[in-house]
């Protein structure tokens, strides 16, 4: 099947909450008009940021492209809408999220209330298929519609269970010890004739993320990768003799956003990486042309993600889309066409298409807020420590007057490989709205600007980095606009950078708010959750013994006397992706070192807060920092 179903998240990222359950009804419109969003513009308050925006989950295409699944809300319901591809009526179908096409077109499964259920089409009938209290996620209907194969944590390790489509037995466990129990990423995926399903596993090697097959009838499971760390679902081409792939080499780097594509023929034990003149990223998995002959992929360039398609022989890739912006999701059906979930820099995520044959997109709906105040961030470079130039994104205030003088801001992003994307940045749009200048750094080591940038972060942790965003802070303190006061913050790898800035560079910055980060590498490896683990030995080189100097460059505790900055810490108390025993250790010795510092940490909370209040709170507090000490 032609289908990228599952968007990645970046190796630090937010865990988002289950949907919530929505009451149904029926959203009409015109010909060809996009769903209308519910509700006036609202006002860029944290309550508003955090509490209740509406915008699109996911979007999936029917086997024959003329409808779109589509999880959201449009600020009157929650759950799974139909939108029609050609325009006509939208309806809001069922309650639940994820939703998989069966191969007819004529009845999709979904989650509800952590179960997985089958809806028919045109009806509000549904079935449910499980009934547990135990986690189901990413459920795939089979090609022979017979079964849904579907990931549980309920062998002690993320394993795939089949049960029949039809809810007529209980569900059997087909894989063993496939991943971690934390590792939860990815989807199951079926070859076309439903006898093997091809997945993800560290069955091998923890440390390693491999590609298997295991046989439906048999159990049998066989490992079809060994060279690389695979990144993505993998996906079957539509004779089923090959398996497309993302992942990055095991020799290197694990990187993020910028990786390659590998095809895996399952029956002659070959893997070969696929030869162009660019990257793929995560943000969907490769995509098979009906026929077999080309290949589609997301691809990350200076803070803008498109489609891009490839021969699937190798050669030169171009470009399918010129949308601007970034998307989170794409999927694509053998009935033709494009939809993507979509953000851009003044714009939350809607449902965007493209036709096969390419062109413009068009939107098909309108379900994310309107927000009033939003200004339109500049792309801007500027000269780094070193003589780089790196890219950022000025969020400048309404009736911004350049002789007017303004307290700024500088934001550190998150995943560290990563990038600041031109989405939809609704925090710096509300720090911009009351009057700071804000600056969105996209750092060394991040992706967007080619494997020599990305590698300008590797066994350089925090270090090369953090000087970055200090350069951002001589460089806004050079404007005439500038007070002189410039504040730093960031979440995750945004937190690691902060603290690191401080730390390293202390007359740089007047206040800090450093969220969810990691400030001892070496600790955070013995008691961090595999992901975390995996992302902290793979960007070292090692573990700390084997390579204690290279931990020495990242630790910003060791670092703790030089700070000079007022700081505020904040930090989740569940979080095991950096483990909230590193807020503990941070906060022991910044009392200890008589340091300038206020701390909160959130009860409940994982590395992504569940609790919109608790987002709330911490902003809030944030705000209420820099107010203090920049204005």
């Amino acid at each position: 099947m032609w289908r990228n179903r599952e968007p990645l998240l970046s190796i630090i990222s937010k865990t988002l909450p289950k949907t919530t359950a929505a009451v149904t009804g029926t959203l009409a419109c015109t010909a060809f008009a996009p769903v209308s969003a519910a509700g006036p513009a609202l006002d860029l308050t944290w309550e508003n940021i955090f509490v209740e925006p509406n915008g699109v989950q996911s979007a999936v295409l029917s086997p024959d492209g003329t409808r779109v699944a589509v999880t959201g809300s449009d600020g009157r319901r929650q759950g799974i809408f139909l939108v029609p591809v050609a325009g006509g009526e939208a309806e809001f179908w069922l309650e639940g999220s994820s939703p998989a096409w069966f191969a007819d077109g004529k009845r999709i499964s979904l989650t509800r209330d952590g179960d997985i259920w089958v809806g028919t089409l045109d009806s509000d009938s549904v079935v449910r298929i499980t009934d547990d209290d135990l986690d189901e996620r990413a459920a795939r209907p089979s090609p022979d519609m017979r079964w849904i194969a579907f990931y549980s944590g309920r062998s002690g390790y993320q394993d795939i269970w089949l049960v029949p489509a039809d809810a007529s037995a209980e569900p059997r466990q087909l894989t063993r010890q496939s991943m971690a129990e934390d590792d939860a990423r990815y989807a199951p995926s079926w070859s076309p004739d439903s006898k093997q399903i091809a997945y993800f596993s560290n069955r091998n090697d923890y440390w390693e993320d491999d590609i298997w097959t295991v046989d439906v009838a048999s159990g049998e499971a066989r490992q079809i990768s060994t060279s690389f760390m695979a990144r993505s679902t993998p996906v079957w081409s539509p004779d089923g003799q090959r398996v497309a792939v993302m992942g990055t080499p095991k020799s290197g780097f694990w990187y993020h956003d910028l990786v390659d594509l590998f095809l895996l023929s399952p029956g002659a034990n070959d893997e070969t990486r696929l030869e162009m003149q660019v990257f793929a990223t995560e943000r969907g998995d490769p995509g098979w042309s009906p026929d077999g002959t080309e290949l589609f992929f997301p691809y990350h360039e200076r803070g803008e993600i498109e489609l891009w398609r490839a021969p699937a022989a190798g050669g030169v890739a171009t470009r399918v889309t010129n949308m601007g912006g970034s998307f989170r999701s794409y999927d694509s059906s053998p009935g033709g066409g494009f939809v993507f979930v979509r953000s851009n820099a003044t714009r939350g995520f809607d449902v965007d298409y493209v036709a096969t044959s390419g062109g413009l997109e068009r939107r098909l709906t309108h379900f994310a807020t309107d927000w009033n105040g939003l200004v339109e961030p500049q792309e801007i470079s500027y000269r780094s420590w070193d003589g780089l130039y790196i890219q950022g994104f000025l969020f400048l205030p309404p009736g911004f007057d350049a002789a007017k003088q303004y307290p700024s801001l500088v934001m550190v992003h998150g995943g560290g490989t990563n990038s600041h994307y031109k989405g939809l940045s609704l925090v710096e749009q509300r720090l911009a709205n009351i009057g700071y200048v804000v600056l969105a750094v996209n750092y060394r080591g991040g992706s967007g600007f080619g494997r020599v940038f990305q590698d300008l972060g590797v066994n350089d942790w925090g270090n090369g980095q953090a000087l970055d965003a200090a350069s951002a802070a001589d460089f806004i303190r050079g404007q005439s606009w500038s007070t002189g006061k410039v504040g730093i913050y960031g979440y995750s790898y945004g937190g690691i950078t902060s603290m690191a800035a401080i730390s390293r560079v202390p007359d740089a910055f007047d206040a800090a708010v450093p969220m969810g980060g990691i400030y001892d590498f070496g600790d955070a490896y013995e008691n961090a959750d595999r992901i975390g683990k995996v992302f902290i030995k793979t960007g070292h080189g090692g573990s700390p013994q084997e390579r204690p100097d290279i931990y020495a460059i990242s630790n910003s505790l060791s670092r703790v006397d030089n700070i000079e900055t007022p700081l505020l810490i904040m930090h989740g108390e569940l979080d095991v992706r950096a483990p909230f025993r590193q807020y503990q250790l941070a906060v022991e010795i910044l009392e200890k070192e008589g340091k300038t510092f206020e701390s909160k940490s959130y009860r409940g909370e994982p590395h992504g807060f569940r609790d919109p209040q608790n987002r709330v709170d911490m902003y809030r507090r944030l705000e209420n920092w820099f107010d203090k000490y920049l204005n």
